[in-house]
């Protein structure tokens, strides 16, 4: 029997004083079999970081066609392209085809590192390509907040978000490793 998905939902209100934006979305968030809370949680972060009134959530880790996150226009262009995890030149060539930005978050520790070591000479090609890297613990930290319904809120300032509950807080600081576009 194939394992289901479990259910989440977060009332985000996000503060983005870099870009102006001041909103509350209610996310309901499905966490694939497969996926953990720490990369679950890292999906909700993104969100705020990205966040508009048409961005949302694809079928992501459970669709090859799919990033994580998505922002279309009215005539169905994609305008911001948002992936987490360490794909293969093949799928940031196809998404750089597809969107008008891509924005990739990278996480896992060495792994992570050995990806970007592999990738680093190849990314030059992609245009409105932009790479980012998140800390080990900053995933563990965001686990933390979770619960399977959650009150948090997002203020960014600086490049920096910090994502609150009555959990704790957590700054999630994005190093960046390449691109150079403005969220």
């Amino acid at each position: 029997m194939a394992l289901k998905a479990t259910i989440y939902k977060a009332d985000l209100t996000i503060s983005d004083m870099d870009r102006g934006y001041y909103d509350s979305h209610s996310l309901t968030i499905a966490q694939h079999p497969s996926e953990t809370i720490e990369r679950m949680m890292l999906r909700i972060a993104v969100f705020a970081l990205h966040a508009g009134e048409y961005m949302v959530f694809t079928r992501g880790i459970s669709d090859d066609e799919e990033p994580d996150l998505w922002l279309k226009n009215f005539s169905d262009e994609i305008e911001q392209w948002v992936e987490l995890g360490e794909p293969d030149e093949k799928r940031l060539r196809k998404a750089c085809g597809r969107a008008g930005q891509v924005w990739l978050y990278n996480y896992g520790g060495r792994s992570a590192d050995i990806w970007w070591e592999g990738m680093a000479g190849k990314v030059g090609r992609f245009d409105h390509l932009n790479i980012f890297s998140i800390a080990t613990d900053t995933l563990a930290e965001l686990a933390a907040l979770c619960e399977r319904s959650m009150q948090l809120n997002a203020t960014v300032q600086d490049g920096v978000l910090w994502l609150s509950s009555e959990q704790g807080s957590v700054a999630v600081s994005p190093h960046r490793l390449y691109g150079s576009a403005e969220r």
